[in-house]
């Protein structure tokens, strides 16, 4: 390759390490950590610039890597990588991507971004080095060049023009402020856990004696799926009128968007802000009372529906289920399609025969429904139930369209078939999102707001919770409450104790 064309190749692959992913015109900026890698190359004996410009190219393109990681979590799931917890947040796009497309695929993905990122770093490296080697070569022409462009950063960084970016600095020194934060943090959340003014609590969930309660998370239902579904809201509200249930409907703020749906089941659960790996491992191995477990605390069985767990689930003994009805438990027959590979009517269907055909005691069930996870490969009608059965019939049934609005309104359409099937008058039902999706389908700017509902044909529920004031039917008004998800387990408890 020609000097000047390798020069040329090298200035724009440094330069767009430093500004461009976190600046898509940052080619036009000018980055005060080139003029001071340039300076220090200037003052360095020659014999030290090239150890020194390689270790400070390979940090360069680590730097690199971090933004474009800032960049994708950004994208998906609304927030910057945490380089001390997202491997767990790695590991499962990996396992999606399995689920998804085959273990192929994800081992084809997983390599592809090590080598990119290796390509990068070691591209960066090289950069970094041709530079600083012209550089000492022309020592005149670049010192001359460093006092020129010093003062221009200067006075354009003291006017706020956008010509003076600090970009590679800036990523830097916001990482560094996020792991110190997310280090101190640990002791916040461990006296948040220790202090639970409804340990201990007499009375707990009284005043649901006898009632099978049961909470749906409906993935990626968010806030801005109720106005893509409302046709669907509308219309199960009178349906589930027909049928002689009321509903009322709010807001609650997710911890997370886009993914990392744990995340907000425990948020949930524990009425803790649960937004983190880290605060999710303190959680699971405290003793923190949630909802599951202060329901099995007052005599009802407990049980978990997770249609997406193929493997061991160790948090099942944290949340107190007496029984885990996972991928396997649920026996289903029918076709693969993928991650969300279960149906949700199948699920609902599979649960009602294990748990609630039979004369059975009070029960409490988390429900995790899935059909509407991304990509949204599968979308099937709504069935008669008697049909149903091991899911077989599901390889002779053409899906829908495959995309989010059309998958959010099978899932709801799915629980209000069920509960005029299947509902009677000892069910409370709690069905709501646990995350909005990602920004793909929201578009910039979207909240963290999911709908939430309650469903029953029991005045006596509903009373409990008119002070609430929320919104009758399915849809959730745009001025409805909105609380914290943290905050739904202390009023839950305090408008269904004593």
């Amino acid at each position: 390759m020609a000097r000047p064309v390798r020069t040329a190749l090298a200035a724009v692959v440094v330069l767009a390490a430093m500004v461009v992913p976190r600046d898509a015109l940052g080619i036009l900026r000018l980055p005060v950590e080139g003029l001071a890698l340039l300076a220090v190359a200037l003052l360095l004996p020659a014999r030290a610039v090239r150890p020194a410009a390689t270790v400070a190219g390979t940090v360069l393109g680590v730097v690199a890597v971090l933004a474009v990681l800032d960049a994708g979590f950004r994208a998906v799931l609304a927030r910057p990588f945490d380089p001390l917890l997202d491997a767990t947040s790695v590991a499962a796009g990996v396992e999606f991507v399995a689920g998804s497309a085959g273990v192929p695929a994800a081992v084809g993905v997983a390599t592809a971004a090590a080598v990119a990122a290796l390509a990068l770093v070691v591209g960066v490296a090289l950069a970094v080095r041709h530079l600083a080697r012209l550089a000492v070569a022309h020592r005149r022409t670049a010192a001359r060049a460093v006092a020129v462009l010093t003062p221009v950063w200067v006075v354009a960084a003291l006017l706020g023009a956008p010509v003076a970016s600090a970009g590679a600095a800036v990523l830097v020194r916001d990482h560094a402020v996020q792991v110190r934060d997310g280090l101190a943090d640990a002791e916040v959340f461990a006296a948040q856990l220790a202090a639970d003014p409804y340990r201990g609590a007499d009375g707990l969930l009284a005043a649901l004696a006898g009632k099978d309660v049961v909470v749906a998370f409906v993935e990626s239902y968010g806030r801005d799926a109720v106005d893509l579904v409302g046709p669907h809201l509308d219309a199960g509200t009178r349906d589930l009128a027909a049928a002689g249930f009321a509903t009322r409907s709010g807001f609650l703020t997710s911890p997370v968007v886009g993914g990392n749906s744990w995340l907000a089941h425990a948020t949930f659960l524990s009425g803790l802000r649960v937004d983190d790996q880290r605060r999710h491992a303190a959680l699971v191995g405290s003793d923190r009372m949630t909802l599951s477990s202060a329901f099995g605390d007052a005599g009802w069985r407990t049980v978990g529906v997770m249609p997406g767990t193929t493997r061991e689930w160790p948090e099942a003994g944290f949340y107190g289920y007496d029984t885990v009805h996972d991928f396997a438990a649920l026996g289903y027959r029918g076709p693969d399609h993928g991650w969300a590979t279960v149906p949700d009517q199948y699920t609902l269907a599979a649960f009602q025969r294990a748990e609630l055909d039979a004369a059975h005691a009070p029960l409490m069930a988390e429900i995790a429904l899935v059909s509407s996870h991304a990509p949204w490969a599968y979308v099937p009608p709504v069935l008669d139930w008697a049909a149903v059965g091991d899911g077989s019939v599901y390889r002779g049934v053409p899906p829908g369209p495959a995309e989010y609005a059309g998958a959010i309104a099978y899932s709801l359409d799915s629980i209000v078939s069920w509960v005029r099937t299947h509902g009677d008058d000892d069910l409370v039902l709690l069905v709501l999102g646990d995350h909005q999706p990602s920004a793909a389908v929201t578009g910039g700017g979207a909240t963290a707001d999911v709908p939430i509902s309650v469903v029953t044909r029991d005045a006596a529920v509903l009373d409990r919770v008119a002070s609430w004031d929320w919104t009758p039917g399915l849809r959730p008004a745009p001025d409805a409450p909105v609380w914290p998800m943290e905050g739904f387990r202390d009023r839950f408890l305090a408008a269904f104790s004593g």
